[in-house]
C-alpha cells in the first residue's frame, strides 16, 4: 500500500514538474515570438485574395504598406476596419497600400465582413498560418507598417483606437 502511494505521488510530482517547465519555457520564450523587428527587412509572402488574385509583398517595393493581420471574430480588428478603409482611401493614390492579412477564415465568411464594411483593399487569406508565423503574430490584431524599401518602421499591436492614428501610419509610409 506504501508502496503504490509513493509512485502515485512521484508521478504526479513529475507531471507537476513538467507543468511547470513547460511554463517557465513557454514564458520565456513568449518575447521571442516577434520574428520582425523595426528596422529591418520584412519578409517576403504571397497570398491570394477573395478575387484569386496574388499578392506579393515583394511587388510593393517602392511604396508604402500597411499590413494588417486580422480576424472576423475580433472586435478590435472590425472596430478599426472603417479607419483603415476611409485612409486606405485617401493615399491609395499616394503610393500606400493595405494588405489585410485574414488567419485562415472560410473565404464565405470573410467576404460577408469585407461587404459589411464595403472594404477595398485587397483581403488575403493566410490558410495555413505560415505568414501568421513568419511574422509571430500574437495578439489580433496587430499591424506592421513597412517602407518603400520593404522596412518595417512600426509594429501596432492591439486595436487602432482612431482613423486619426491609421492617417499618421500611412504619413509614415508614403514613399
Amino acid at each position: 500500500m506504501k508502496k503504490q502511494r509513493l509512485v502515485t505521488r512521484t508521478v504526479i510530482l513529475l507531471l507537476l514538474g513538467a507543468a511547470v517547465a513547460y511554463t517557465l519555457y513557454a514564458n520565456l520564450t513568449k518575447d521571442s515570438l516577434q520574428k520582425v523587428e523595426v528596422g529591418k527587412q520584412a519578409p517576403n509572402f504571397a497570398l491570394v485574395d477573395l478575387e484569386g488574385e496574388k499578392h506579393q509583398l515583394s511587388d510593393y517595393k517602392g511604396e508604402g504598406v500597411l499590413v494588417n493581420f486580422w480576424a472576423t471574430w475580433c472586435k478590435p480588428c472590425e472596430a478599426e476596419m472603417p479607419f483603415i478603409n476611409n485612409q486606405y482611401q485617401v493615399y491609395k493614390d499616394q503610393g500606400v497600400n493595405v494588405i489585410a492579412v485574414n488567419i485562415g477564415e472560410s473565404k464565405i465568411a470573410v467576404s460577408e465582413f469585407s461587404n459589411r464594411y464595403n472594404l477595398q483593399f485587397p483581403i488575403v487569406n493566410d490558410k495555413d498560418g505560415q505568414v501568421v508565423n513568419l511574422y509571430g503574430v500574437d495578439p489580433l490584431p496587430i499591424t506592421f507598417l513597412i517602407d518603400k524599401n520593404g522596412d518595417v518602421v512600426e509594429i501596432h499591436k492591439g486595436e487602432i483606437i482612431a482613423e486619426a492614428d491609421v492617417q499618421k501610419m500611412m504619413e509614415k509610409i508614403k514613399p
